[in-house]
């Protein structure tokens, strides 16, 4: 029995150091934060500007010489903090040490965060504080590398503390994974949103007021039904909601229309069904409405071709509510494509052949069979589709005319002449309100069904064909789709390759030498194109942002799917947020929020990162639940039972799994990244010019040929991201014969 018991003792022993040394490491990286690194960010000064300060008396020391020479006490909160948690560290694991660990990781991060709020660059941050304590003479700014670094350190502590007082089932990773994720989606998503949405409550004397509230968000412009009534125009909230289902409707059919053809249709032209399915995605919004325009428009060619062969009078019928969900259903149904292919692919060839087998016909077994496990899939791409559509602003500015939005109201409440901030709020406390509700309504829906397909089995069985008149219906819809992206696309481009759009249709690439020629000069090769400075920010900082998207998302899917804990519900919740806001809110919310300390980010590459990546977060979260719900526990329970570590488990067994869902975060944050206006628009500076803003100026000084020469740039570059993105991921594997494969026969005894 002795012999038995010794592989689990030592794989236990090997678990429990595994614990303490990552709990030594984090002390460790907290006291080099204090001692190496300058303690607050240096304005105007580059990294090796700034080392030989850290040991100085300047304003780029480290976190000891701030406290110790330049007055700055409150700063020994963290390191007291640190000291705690060594003291426990010493001691053996149990609650004990996690009090220890709780106790001095809270302390050091919650000193820091109180200093950072109250204390800012001109002293106390509030006038109570002035008023109470009197003028401080000592003062403070932005956060910097060692200071992010030791609150991060101190954060994970705490976290670690948890676990070892029996909270997250005594898991060390777990803890620090959902305290991390919470505390990132906090500062950098409910922190700014709240602050921003506080404004619907401040009267014009800046007094919190109920009553200032009710006065903006119930009005006739908000909730009037007069199209109802005999009236021109419903409120601009009905308007929303009701483009809002219908956009997410829409996508879902066409969606999981595309996704069932590229995977269960004919093998022939499924790469160019893939290629022009993700074709809307990656552009900019603006031009897939130019291209609408050009064909719909009052001097469209359809319009056009109506009054030469029909006499009909051109009019600006495409315009309002036609025009906006059009366009919103050529940008939104990729998104919907590539959260639905994961989950046709994810579905269990053995589950379809089971009901043939019971003698039901493919028809009867699709309905029943197939149909019904895609309902998570469904579920996440109408939700996704529902809040996009909410959230968008690009396409009701192009195309709207007189329809109106919520996200278009926000726009000009904020940057129109009544620059109205509160009513602004009061907007998008609306839109909050419509996501949370169609979020409930899923989860409800949905409840605790099981959709599991993809088990530790091997599954030899072949995909079903699909039936005769289902492929013949989807085929029917989706081909001419497909046909209708190709004309709007050849016309929205065909400008960049024109003189003059309307006048002059001579040949010429003239448009694409302005934005990016590039010629030999005295000191060798000369970037010489006026574009070429947006293009590189744009690819630098997108290129930042969508891996370490792609790898949040995911992993708080896996903590959503995988675990249980308290607060799971707000947790969730505020991953998908940032997409109950537009975009313009989120921007400004993020100029409000980050333009004083603790965190000093306006004018900075980091600020738009941060955007990009807390903007496009929800996808990756939304792609990894679907997968999630297919893939079965049983695979994880096993690799803990061999005693793999919770991050083994999760980076080795169910992540080859989840390729996917890792495709569609990484590939959807990358073109959002390259693509996004609304939310970018007040952040970008001369420094940090990206595509989008560059193409915007250009369009407004009438020069179409170089931003549609521009947009088919960066129609290339992507295509060729996300080429590659599919090659290095590459596919999941999953086991299965291909049709035609013999099967191996039993042996016969």
């Amino acid at each position: 029995m002795a012999s038995d018991a010794a592989p689990v003792n030592t794989a236990a022993v090997a678990a429990a150091r595994r614990a303490q040394g990552a709990i030594w490491l984090w002390i460790a990286i907290g006291v080099a934060a204090y001692l190496v690194l300058p303690w607050y960010a240096i304005q105007d000064s580059s990294w090796y500007q700034a080392i030989p300060q850290v040991f100085g008396w300047a304003e780029g020391a480290n976190g000891v010489m701030q406290a110790a020479t330049q007055g700055r006490s409150w700063l020994w909160a963290g390191l007291v903090g640190l000291v705690l948690c060594a003291v426990g560290a010493w001691m053996p694991a149990g609650r004990v040490q996690g009090g220890w660990l709780l106790g001095g990781g809270a302390l050091g991060a919650i000193g820091i965060m109180l200093a950072g709020f109250a204390i800012g660059a001109r002293g106390w941050s509030f006038a109570a504080l002035n008023s109470q304590f009197g003028e401080l003479a000592i003062n403070q700014f932005g956060i910097g590398a060692g200071g992010f670094i030791a609150l991060l350190a101190l954060i994970l502590l705490a976290a670690f503390g948890l676990a070892r007082l029996g909270f997250f089932k005594g898991d060390l990773f777990v803890s620090g994974a959902v305290i991390g994720c919470g505390v990132l989606m906090a500062l950098f998503i409910a922190y700014p949103v709240g602050k921003a949405l506080a404004g619907a409550f401040l009267n014009e004397d800046g007094q919190w007021s109920i009553a200032a509230f009710a006065a903006r968000v119930f009005t006739e412009r908000i909730w009037g039904l007069g199209c109802v009534s005999g009236g021109v125009r419903c409120g601009v909230a009905w308007n929303t909601l009701v483009l809002a289902l219908l956009t997410a409707t829409g996508t879902t059919t066409l969606g999981t229309m595309l996704a069932l053809m590229a995977e269960r249709g004919s093998k022939r032209g499924q790469g160019t069904l893939r290629v022009l399915a993700l074709l809307p995605i990656i552009t900019p919004p603006f031009v897939v409405g130019l291209g609408l325009i050009l064909l719909f428009g009052r001097a469209g060619v359809v319009n056009q071709a109506l009054e030469a062969w029909f006499g009909i009078e051109p009019t600006r019928w495409f315009y309002g509510m036609p025009g906006v969900l059009v366009a919103q259903l050529f940008a939104f149904t990729p998104i919907a494509f590539m959260i639905m292919r994961g989950v046709v692919q994810g579905i269990a060839p053995s589950l379809e052949e089971a009901a043939q087998m019971l003698r039901a016909d493919r028809r009867r077994t699709f309905f029943t069979v197939t149909l019904p496990l895609l309902k998570p899939g469904l579920a996440n791409a109408f939700l996704v589709g529902f809040i996009e559509s909410i959230a968008d602003f690009g396409n009701p500015v192009v195309v709207g005319g007189q329809f109106s939005v919520l996200s278009t109201d926000i726009f000009f409440a904020i940057v129109g002449a009544q620059y109205d901030q509160g009513r602004a709020a009061s907007l998008a406390w609306v839109l909050t309100i419509f996501a949370l509700g169609v979020f409930a309504i899923q989860r409800g829906l949905l409840g605790k069904q099981s959709f599991t397909t993809v088990s530790g089995k091997g599954d030899a069985g072949i995909a079903m064909a699909l039936p005769d008149g289902v492929r013949r219906t989807i085929y029917g819809i989706a081909l001419p789709w497909v046909a209708f992206t190709v004309i709007v696309y050849l016309f929205a481009f065909a400008g960049g390759f024109v003189q003059t759009w309307g006048r002059d249709y001579t040949f010429t690439l003239n448009h694409f030498k302005t934005a990016f020629a590039l010629e030999w000069g005295q000191f060798g090769l000369v970037w010489a194109g006026t574009a070429w400075n947006s293009l590189i920010t744009t690819l630098k900082l997108a290129g930042i942002s969508a891996p370490i998207t792609a790898a949040l998302g995911l992993l708080i899917a896996w903590l959503l799917a995988r675990n249980e804990f308290k607060g799971q519900g707000p947790f969730e919740f505020a991953a998908l947020l940032a997409f109950a806001i537009p975009g313009t809110v989120l921007g400004v919310s993020y100029i409000l929020a980050f333009n004083v300390p603790p965190f000093e980010l306006t004018g900075t590459g980091l600020i738009i990162v941060l955007c990009f990546m807390f903007r496009n977060l929800p996808v990756g979260v939304r792609a990894g639940t679907a997968a999630f719900k297919q893939l079965d526990r049983s695979l994880d329970e096993a690799s803990l039972m061999l005693r793999a570590s919770t991050s083994q488990t999760l980076f080795k067994v169910v992540l080859p799994l989840l390729k996917p869902a890792l495709v569609a975060a990484l590939v959807y944050s990358f073109v959002r990244a390259m693509t996004t206006v609304s939310a970018v628009i007040f952040l970008v500076t001369a420094e940090n010019e990206l595509a989008t803003t560059y193409i915007i100026g250009r369009v407004g000084n009438g020069d179409y040929g170089i931003a549609l020469a521009y947009c088919t740039v960066l129609m290339i570059l992507m295509s060729l991201a996300i080429a590659l993105v599919q090659f290095v991921v590459g596919e999941r594997k999953l086991g299965r014969r291909k049709a035609g494969a013999p099967v191996a026969a039993a042996p016969v005894h």
